[in-house]
């Protein structure tokens, strides 16, 4: 089973520290020990987002976020693992390791 772990971020949040970065990688290499990472990254700002709106033939495009809100994703990993159980429990040592809230979502298909 694949899954979506985003990692929610506030506006008025600090870069992560070093000990934080430490503990990231700590847990990307482990993830990608067990065979569990298939991708991880980061995100830009929402200020930097722009939103296409083709629907139609409307041919419309607008800067900024697609929802203001003073939590987004600012990064993910895509993860695959055996069963819910094993995802929530890699989605809570990633929400440790990164200090942050994260959402975990399983993929379709």
């Amino acid at each position: 089973m694949k899954f979506l772990v985003s990692v929610i971020d506030s506006q008025t949040r600090s870069p992560h520290t070093p000990q934080e970065i430490k503990a990231i990688d700590d847990f990307n290499d482990k993830l990608s020990a067990h065979g569990q990472r298939i991708f991880a990254g980061g995100l830009d700002s929402p200020a930097s987002a722009i939103v296409f709106d083709n629907r139609n033939g409307a041919n419309k495009s607008s800067e900024g976020p697609f929802i203001s809100s003073d939590e987004f994703f600012s990064g993910f990993w895509i993860i695959e693992a055996e069963s819910m159980e094993i995802a929530k429990e890699l989605a809570a040592e990633g929400s440790r390791s990164c200090n942050r809230k994260v959402e975990l979502r399983p993929l379709l298909g």
